[in-house]
């Protein structure tokens, strides 16, 4: 599961299943968009999609925004309180479409690691 330290994570369109202790973390106050994901929590253990490890300075530079994500089976997301949502500094090249996040499951259905053996061709 990712975690995020100084600087800025926009988080698209990713599916979290069955986590252990978070699905985002972070440390050293950083910023965090995650927008159309699909959350589902495990069925026992934590259901909180984010964890902070707060240093010196208590969090208060802290920015976790979620953005028309999904939550299920009691995943529930700690946003930052107030402020302003972070946006990317995307340039034309780098720009992208966000998908709906009910395209989540479709989208990642041949995600992962590559399953080969010696006598597939991958």
């Amino acid at each position: 599961m990712p975690r995020i330290r100084h600087g800025y994570a926009h988080v698209v369109n990713n599916m979290y299943l069955g986590w252990l202790q978070y699905a985002i973390g972070g440390s050293m106050e950083p910023s965090l968009k995650s927008e159309a994901n699909l959350f589902i929590a495990p069925t026992s253990g934590s259901k909180e999609v984010t964890w902070r490890k707060v240093g010196n300075t208590n969090g208060n530079k802290w920015q976790f925004h979620s953005v028309k994500d999904i939550f299920e089976n009691g995943a529930s997301f700690k946003a930052t309180k107030g402020g302003y949502v972070p946006k990317p500094n995307y340039n034309r090249d780098q720009a992208f479409k966000v998908a709906d996040a009910k395209s989540v499951r479709s989208l990642t259905s041949s995600s992962g690691a590559l399953r080969c053996s010696k006598t597939s061709i991958c």
